[in-house]
């Protein structure tokens, strides 16, 4: 297999040796230039799978080698390099087409996740079988979506364990997708969502009249999923009773609908999904083991978001893509601090909080980059919005009108969610002059959707 071959150009000699060297421990074959002549030069005689450049060299700008090799229909993603970081740079980089933007002193992970993004494809393409709509390459996962093919083979129950959020039911999609049964339908109920009653009705069916209120026959999941997949999610929620009507359908293939006294045949295939600790609650007696073991006969368990951090910039990019899309808006970009941001943040509530904090921060983000400063205030901790004196002066120092930008947008933003988007209450609240509030708003891209 070929190594990918990337292009450094960079006019300080002791950063072109130290990605070198790393970039070759990585197992990428690497070339380096020192100017804009220079690395133009490389890019008309070779193809590269991706170039890294520094924004400013001592003939010109990066941006002028990104330019040629646009005009010379070389389509190798690039990556802007500088210690001059301003968000009018970030910008100006992304809109000439730039892949990535990272600042000077950045973070190796950072790259490598990065890199792994940009030309890491070639890295193991056979191992990572395609499935719809999940996404994520970290070890945890590669083992799980490894098993999905081999375990949708099997007509048995797949028991998929996790907290809530973690995609347990797109897990099950995977599988249903895989399986036998694609072509038929893929079904899924919430067993702890509705009464029993309820819900003994809405998985078996009932004939018309046996209840108040049942005014036709209604056929059931298991029926209405007949030669496709059912998903009974949250099962670890189901009452002791019907626990035992489950598991003598399990066992016999046959659902007697509500108030009929004839059974149906059903070829359904049966998957299950809990964030409980079955095992536990077998042993408190609060779910029977008999069908806990009817359940558990092939098992899946989804890690938690914190638990595979490495995913999560892949995730966090594929929600601003869609919500953008979603809404209709110009495409944003997430920048590597508001990625580190995002990996320092434990996630409680897994890939389901961090595409609703995503699909928000576009919403509220009028400009084309997301920074710290965009994120929700909970997610920065106090350090994010502390004057500088409580942080201290980075080593490397900082670009004061960024810092200043970023926490006057958090703290306009805090303002207009307070006041439930009144601008001249916000204004009040920060002791600002309303038309200076305004300014500032429209500057920082604050006027989306906002009331005055």
């Amino acid at each position: 297999m070929n190594r990918a071959h990337i292009l450094v150009i960079d006019d300080e000699k002791s950063l072109r040796e130290f990605l070198t060297i790393l970039l070759e421990q990585e197992g990428y074959e690497v070339t380096t230039a020192d100017t804009v002549a220079s690395g133009i030069e490389r890019i008309a005689g070779k193809t590269f799978d991706l170039v890294m450049c520094d924004l400013k060299l001592p003939d010109g700008s990066g941006l002028e080698v990104l330019g040629e090799a646009r005009k010379r229909q070389v389509e190798s993603p690039f990556i802007i390099i500088t210690a001059h970081t301003t968000p009018q740079h970030a910008l100006e980089a992304l809109r000439a087409g730039a892949a990535e933007y990272l600042s000077k002193p950045f973070n190796v992970e950072d790259l490598k996740l990065i890199l792994t993004k940009l030309v890491g494809e070639d890295a193991e393409p056979e191992e990572m079988p395609d499935v719809p709509n999940f996404i994520g390459s970290s070890p945890a996962i590669r083992r799980i979506l490894d098993m999905v093919p081999r375990l949708a083979a099997t007509p048995s129950t797949v028991f998929i364990t996790g907290e809530s959020g973690t995609g347990k039911e797109l897990l099950a999609q995977a599988i249903h997708a895989f399986s036998a049964n694609a072509n038929g339908p893929f079904l899924s109920v919430n067993c702890g969502a509705l009464p029993e009653g309820l819900l003994e009705s809405e998985l078996f069916g009932h004939v018309r009249g046996a209840f108040t209120g049942a005014v036709r026959d209604n056929r059931g999941l298991f029926v209405d999923a007949e030669g496709g997949t059912l998903l009974l999610d949250e099962v670890g929620e189901l009452t002791l009773p019907m626990q035992v009507k489950l598991l003598r359908v399990l066992q016999e293939r046959r659902v007697r609908p509500v108030g009929a006294s004839r059974e149906i045949e059903v070829n359904t295939r049966v998957l299950a999904a809990t964030n409980r600790d079955l095992d536990q609650a077998v042993k408190n007696g609060e779910f029977r083991e008999d069908l806990y073991y009817r359940l558990n006969v092939l098992h899946l368990h989804l890690p938690p978001l914190r638990q595979r951090v490495e995913d999560l910039p892949e995730l966090a990019r594929h929600f601003v893509e869609q919500t953008c899309k979603n809404f209709a808006l110009p495409v944003k970009r997430l920048t590597p601090d508001a990625l580190r941001v995002l990996q320092a943040y434990s996630w409680p509530g897994n890939v389901r909080e961090l595409e609703n904090v995503i699909e928000r921060t576009v919403a509220l983000e009028g400009t084309e980059m997301i920074s710290p400063g965009s994120l929700p205030v909970h997610l920065r901790g106090d350090s994010a919005v502390s004057p500088i004196e409580h942080t201290g002066l980075p080593e490397e120092g900082l670009d004061i009108d960024e810092y200043l930008d970023n926490m006057r947008r958090s703290l306009m933003r805090q303002a207009l969610e307070r006041t439930g988007g009144h601008q001249k209450k916000a204004s009040e609240l920060l002791r600002m002059s309303y038309r200076g509030f305004r300014y500032h708003a429209e500057k920082l891209g604050l006027t989306h959707d906002e009331k005055e």
